[in-house]
Formats: structure tokens, sequence, C-alpha cells
């Protein structure tokens, strides 16, 4: 059986700086792994000099998207994803480069699983930066309301390093509807609802302090959207016939 290929989509926004750093990670983890892929930066209407930045790595197995307004990181993500054309596609934010050390682990789980969901508190995860202690404590309580509202759905739901299966990725974001980092519960939701096999890996982490996500902002549209994620799974939920064998047990009834 040959090689699957892989497609790792980077989301940014005013990432100019960032860029080199992940583009050029990116590609030797392909390398490392030997794999046939593509890298494709989704870009969110930057203003700053991203476009410049990328552009010496064109014509190196890197592909530019560019939206014509601010979307929302979930916008991104939804159309990298559907237009990656990989047999494994990777979510991978613009700072995911030490992560990428747990990628060839995470190849190998996706065997068995049609969502592999890197987590930082998952055993076996390799955090050498935390995020500040307010951020933590806001960023659990927040997980708690996402698990009230969602059902259980990983333990690390928000973390931006995940890899789908192509048939996985496109049955899940085909239905996403959310533009914001909410998505990520409508998403893993959804992947449940409909019978794919999630499981979570713990990865390499290292915490970027200049992110730019402020978590009193984000709650203002945050819990709006958790309720609509929670209307669009049960709906999904309630129109599928899920199975709960997943992608991956078809497949290989399909090979036998």
């Amino acid at each position: 059986m040959p090689e699957p290929s892989l497609s790792i989509v980077v989301p940014v926004y005013n990432e100019e700086h960032e860029l080199p750093t992940i583009l050029a990670a990116t590609r030797g983890a392909l390398a490392e792994l030997g794999l046939e892929g593509e890298v494709l930066v989704v870009d969110n209407a930057s203003t700053d000099g991203t476009r410049d930045v990328v552009a010496p790595f064109l014509a190196e197995g890197v592909r530019y998207l560019r939206n014509d307004t601010n979307r929302g990181k979930g916008y991104s993500i939804r159309r990298g994803m559907l237009e990656a054309t990989g047999d494994l596609r990777l979510m991978c934010d613009a700072d995911c480069a030490p992560s990428l050390a747990s990628l060839p682990d995470m190849v190998a789980a996706a065997e068995t699983a049609d969502v592999v969901v890197g987590s930082r508190v998952a055993e076996g995860a390799q955090v050498a930066r935390h995020q500040p202690l307010r951020r933590r404590f806001f960023g659990l309580g927040f997980l708690i309301l996402t698990r009230v509202l969602m059902g259980r759905l990983t333990r690390d739901v928000y973390c931006g390093f995940k890899l789908w299966r192509a048939d996985a990725a496109e049955a899940v974001f085909e239905r996403v509807r959310l533009d914001d980092w909410v998505f990520d519960a409508e998403a893993i939701g959804l992947a449940k609802a409909l019978g794919l096999r999630v499981r979570e890996l713990g990865i390499a982490w290292i915490n970027r302090p200049a992110s730019r996500l402020s978590i009193g902002a984000v709650l203002v549209s945050a819990v709006p959207d958790l309720m609509r994620a929670r209307r669009h799974v049960r709906d999904v939920a309630a129109r599928t016939a899920a199975p709960g064998e997943g992608l991956v047990r078809h497949r290989v009834e399909a090979g036998s």
C-alpha cells in the first residue's frame, strides 16, 4: 500500500514574522516523514507583508489562499481543509512548529482513527512553556462550559493541532458553520455525531507569549456560538445514521 499524502493547513493573520519558521518547519516535517504533500497558507486578509513572505515558497509545495475579508479562523480552516488534496490533512497554527515533533505519532494513530486531536493535557503531552495562570483559569472555565453545552468531546478540544483523514475532513467541514474559534467544538461534535473515530493524543507544545487572543473579548461571541453549535450538532445527529464504527472500519472492510 502506498504511503499517504499529507496536506498541512496553516491559517494566518498578520504573521509575516512567524511564517518563514513555520513554512521551513512544515516542509521539513514532510521530508522527514517521507510523504508527498503540500502546505496551504490560508491568509485571513492580512494587512502586513504576509503575501510577500509566502511568495518565495510557492514553487516549493506551498499554496497560498487569501480571504477577501477577515472571516475568522474557523472559515480559514474550513476553506483549507476542503481545498486540500492530501489523504491526511493537518490543522497547524502559525506557531505550531514545536508540535511537528509529534506528527509521526499522529500519522501512525490515523491508521486506526478518523480524527487525531493533539492535546496539551493528555498522557504523553510535553509542554515546555505553559500559558499564564489567568489564561489557564479562564480557559478551564470555558472548557467546562463547552462540555456542559456540547457533551464530552475531547479534553483539549481547542488545541490547534489536529490530523484528519481526507474523507473525515470533507464529511465534517462541509457541515461546519461557525467562522470563529469555537468551530473546533462544532467540528469535533460533528465528527462524533457522524460516528467517526476520534482519538486524543498528547503532543509537544510551547505556549506562544505573543498570542493575540483576548479571552474576555472572545467570550462575548463564544457563548452564543456554542449554543448554535449544539443545535447544529444535535440536528445532524438526529438526521444521520451514525454506526459509531468510523470511516476507518469501513475502509478496512471495503479493502478486505
